[in-house]
Parts: structure tokens; C-alpha cells; sequence
């Protein structure tokens, strides 16, 4: 069964930016568009841990900070040469409000 849980207005991430969510359950970075979709994934580059959230949003993905590897906000897949992957939570919006699964959000570890 699924929980959401209500972390934020849309407008308080900014358009091709992201927010560090800290709940209860842990901590997630979120992700939106420029077309306004949303997106979570863990905050931690799988290179070499850059924090994504101050990454570069472009289309649906995100540039690492670090060492500019691209990745999905789909999929969490590094994109191009780059091998790797970080975990991906479902996310929508509602009434204007970002939502995040919480069932998804209780099976990963707590950062």
C-alpha cells in the first residue's frame, strides 16, 4: 500500500534545481524540471558521493557537481561512459504540493 507524504510547496524548489528533504524516514534530494516534473533520489553521486542537489538539472537529468557525471533523474543511471547507479524514489505533485512515497522512503537506510 502506498503513503505519500507531503514534503513541500512545488515553488519552494526552484525550476532545474533541487532541495534536500530531511524527514522522519531519512533524507532524499528532489528534483524539478524546468517542464515541472519532480524527482527523488539519494543525495550522493555514485562516482564519488558529490551531492547531486547542487548539481545541474538539465531535461531530466542532473550533472554532478564533483566530477560532471550526468544522471538520470528517471532512472538514476550514469548516463554516457560512466557506470553507476543511485536509488530512485517515486515523487509526484498534487494540488501543487510534492509528494514522496514513504513505504520506499521506510526501506531505505537512513542517512
Amino acid at each position: 500500500m502506498t503513503h505519500w507524504i507531503d514534503i513541500a510547496a512545488l515553488e519552494a524548489i526552484p525550476a532545474r534545481g533541487a532541495r534536500v528533504i530531511k524527514t522522519g524516514l531519512g533524507c532524499v534530494a528532489v528534483f524539478r524540471t524546468g517542464a515541472d516534473e519532480v524527482f527523488a533520489l539519494d543525495n550522493a553521486c555514485p562516482h564519488k558521493a558529490g551531492p547531486l542537489a547542487e548539481g545541474i538539472v538539465h531535461g531530466k537529468a542532473v550533472t554532478c557537481p564533483l566530477h560532471n557525471w550526468v544522471i538520470s533523474l528517471e532512472t538514476g543511471q550514469a548516463q554516457g561512459a560512466d557506470e553507476g547507479q543511485v536509488a530512485t524514489y517515486p515523487a509526484r505533485v498534487e494540488k501543487g504540493r510534492v509528494l514522496l512515497d514513504a513505504t520506499f522512503l521506510r526501506a531505505r537506510a537512513v542517512a
